[in-house]
């Protein structure tokens, strides 16, 4: 059986990560192999209670119930959705992953090594690939109407946690202020390149 592999696309608010994780299981699919979009916060339960509660309100709820929440999801969507999917050998885009708490929940000062003891069971990406836009960009993009991790001083200090793991090379950086057929091209020849080695 073929191993599957995992691929997860991260980035600022409004850098492209739907655009291109959707663009990417296409690209790839065209190519032959079996790929599958998902993203975080999933469509299980725990997720969809997120959405409702966490996203969609003014206010920010403390980042420790956010970090716990944001695991929860994540165990359940690694076992009920990537695990199966990866084991059947497909190729499984997530759109926003593990670097996602890191990164958000990270920001407002939580212990990044307590975030990721949280999610010592989260799966380790074969690739995770990071959307790089100036926040400028990021905020021009997102507008008026902005949820509670929209806020400038918010994607400012994302943004140095996420350059923090592209430094670490623990993510790859791709230029996301060029056209999205641009940006496409480079994430996929970025995974067709590890999933030919």
């Amino acid at each position: 059986m073929m191993k599957g592999f995992f691929v997860c696309i991260e980035g600022l608010d409004k850098s492209g990560k739907t655009t291109q994780s959707i663009l990417l299981v296409d690209a790839l699919q065209k190519e032959g192999f079996k790929a599958h979009y998902t993203t975080e916060p999933s469509n299980g339960e725990v997720g969809r209670f997120i959405r409702r509660y966490v996203l969609d309100r003014r206010y920010r709820v403390p980042a420790s119930v956010e970090a716990l929440l944001f695991a929860a999801d994540r165990a359940d969507h690694t076992e009920r959705e990537i695990k199966p999917l990866l084991g059947d050998g497909k190729v499984v885009v997530c759109d926003r992953y593990i670097y996602s708490s890191l990164a958000y929940q990270g920001a407002t000062g939580l212990s990044i090594e307590w975030i990721k003891e949280i999610n010592r069971f989260a799966l380790k990406p074969d690739l995770a690939i990071y959307l790089n836009i100036p926040v400028e960009v990021a905020m021009q993009r997102i507008g008026k109407k902005r949820s509670v991790m929209e806020k400038l001083e918010t994607q400012e200090k994302v943004e140095e946690v996420y350059l923090r793991f592209v430094r670490f090379g623990e993510m790859v950086s791709v230029d996301a202020s060029r056209s999205v057929q641009e940006v496409a091209e480079e994430i996929k020849s970025l995974v067709l390149e590890r999933l030919r080695c």
